[in-house]
């Protein structure tokens, strides 16, 4: 079992040089949202901008992208194809367009289940060459989807809270024993929410001593999600961006505890806090 602390993760993050642009610090893809979940992409964009991305270009079913135009100035917001406030199968062409040129995605942050999104989620498991991270609605849909998520050549990270990581692996084993196995059986990266939250890729495996209470509340496991693909953006190692975006996401939640209390701390201050952390 292996642990980070404040120090381990400074050292992990990317130096900012003087000669770089925004090129240099991760273009990142997230596919979140649908109608009546338009907090989700919201807080996952800002999540991933608080940790230093350089480009973050938002995709969001059509109903919903002039809400999410007002709610958000930073990332490069545009519409897709949608039915019944999701992502439509034919939002497929747009996203082959630009996943060549992404160096890492996000996808399931309030999508929504459908055949649309179902057929996204085939997509990205097939086609995107860059780090993947899954979380929300997007692990619940791969949960039928085993055998395409153990093909990826590619790192894929899942974020399942407990309930979720039930539907995946209905195996009664010890906590961190059984989320292991996972890891390893799907061979990808997993990141199993929860007090202690674990972090395995089945071989090594991190536990977080961060966070408290006040983050169980709709809206924080979106803002971790985007704190983790912001990293693998900015080309950390996919099991150490894992650990260490946990790390920051409970230490933010640490801080806002101690300045708000844990009933009044919301997910937006979290993210504000990101800043200060980083510095």
């Amino acid at each position: 079992m292996q642990y980070l602390n404040e120090e381990d993760v400074k050292i992990l993050l990317p130096e900012r040089n003087r000669d770089t642009h925004k090129g240099d610090y991760g273009k990142i893809l997230l596919l979140c949202g649908s109608r009546g979940f338009t907090g989700a992409a919201a807080f996952a964009s800002r999540g991933a901008l608080r940790t230093g991305a350089g480009l973050v270009y938002l995709g969001v079913p059509e109903s919903i992208y002039a809400i999410e135009a007002v709610k958000l100035d930073e990332p490069v917001i545009f519409a897709l194809p949608d039915e019944d406030g999701m992502l439509s199968e034919s939002a497929s062409e747009k996203i082959m367009e630009l996943l060549p040129r992404m160096d890492a995605v996000l996808f399931g942050c309030g999508s929504g289940i459908g055949d649309g999104t179902e057929a996204v989620l085939k997509l990205l498991l097939r086609e995107a060459k860059c780090p993947l991270v899954l979380d929300a609605d997007g692990i619940t849909m791969v949960s039928r989807h085993k055998d395409e998520l153990r093909g990826r050549t590619s790192p894929t990270i899942l974020t399942p809270h407990d309930g979720e990581f039930a539907r995946l692996s209905p195996k009664d084993l010890p906590r961190q024993e059984q989320t292991m196995a996972l890891a390893k059986d799907l061979g990808c990266i997993i990141v199993r929410k929860g007090h202690r939250s674990l972090i395995t890729d089945g071989q090594l495996c991190y536990e977080n001593h961060t966070g408290n209470p006040g983050m169980a509340t709709g809206g924080s496991g979106d803002v971790l999600a985007g704190i983790i693909v912001s990293l693998l953006g900015q080309k950390l190692e996919p099991l150490t961006a894992a650990a260490a975006g946990v790390w920051l996401h409970g230490r933010a939640g640490d801080v806002c505890a101690q300045r708000l209390g844990e009933y009044g701390m919301l997910p937006s201050d979290m993210v504000e806090e990101l800043p200060r952390l980083l510095k």
